[in-house]
């Protein structure tokens, strides 16, 4: 369970300052300003602590609300800077362009290509296919995964199928660009979870009471007080 206690900011401006962060391309000090202008003191490296805090554990208690997704995969990978080098996040998306999942790497190789299939497929079930680029690290872990199974993955290596995700790679990339270099690569898993998960609310990923007349904003705030102490 989530825990706020002992937190000396109420709640609900804990929630708008995380959501604002992965929701819009802003930086920790842009909040502290518009924050400021609300008539709420609150430091930038205050808002720092609560996104690495509470948005990998709303992602991860969100995840028991996400809608399926399709058994045809576009997966890939993107770069993601953390202290000045880059690290690679693969991510994965369905033909509908709805997102699979997600995982921040150290490195780009078929170990880290092969942890995030095996997370993708635990969290999400086994795909009928899976598009990639020409990649041999990626083709290396689909063919370690299909080792062990008696209808083995169709693997697709054609480029223009991956334009979905390749495409779908730009949003997160927007919000985090202004986030000017992760400082931890902890953090920017954390963070990255948030913006995921955003972009999932975006894309209708989630069975949320009434989802269809509610804002993305209180789709997010319905998804986090679930976790809520009572």
């Amino acid at each position: 369970m989530l825990n706020f206690k002992g937190m000396r900011f109420p709640i609900d401006v804990i929630l708008v300052c995380i959501r604002w962060y992965v929701a819009y391309p802003l930086s920790y000090r842009h909040l502290e300003e518009i924050m400021e202008k609300r008539g709420v003191s609150v430091d930038h490296s205050s808002i720092n602590r609560w996104a690495i805090r509470f948005l990998p554990l709303i992602e991860k208690l969100s995840r028991k609300h996400k809608r399926p997704v399709g058994g045809s995969w576009r997966m890939d990978e993107t770069y993601i800077k953390v202290k000045g080098v880059w690290k690679y996040l693969y991510r994965a998306v369905d033909k509908q362009g709805k997102t699979i999942d997600f995982l921040l790497t150290a490195k780009r190789d078929m170990a880290a290509a092969k942890r995030f299939f095996d997370k993708a497929m635990r969290e999400n079930g086994v795909p009928n296919k899976v598009a990639m680029d020409k990649s041999c690290a990626n083709k290396a872990a689909i063919d370690a995964v299909n080792a062990d199974r008696d209808v083995p993955i169709v693997v697709r290596q054609v480029k223009y199928l991956n334009n979905i995700v390749e495409q779908d790679h730009r949003a997160i990339k927007r919000v985090t660009r202004p986030m000017l270099n992760f400082k931890s690569f902890r953090g920017a898993g954390c963070v990255l979870a948030g913006v995921e998960l955003m972009h999932m609310i975006r894309k209708g990923q989630f069975t949320i009471d009434g989802a269809d007349a509610t804002s993305f904003a209180d789709q997010f705030y319905a998804l986090a007080a679930q976790v809520r102490p009572v």
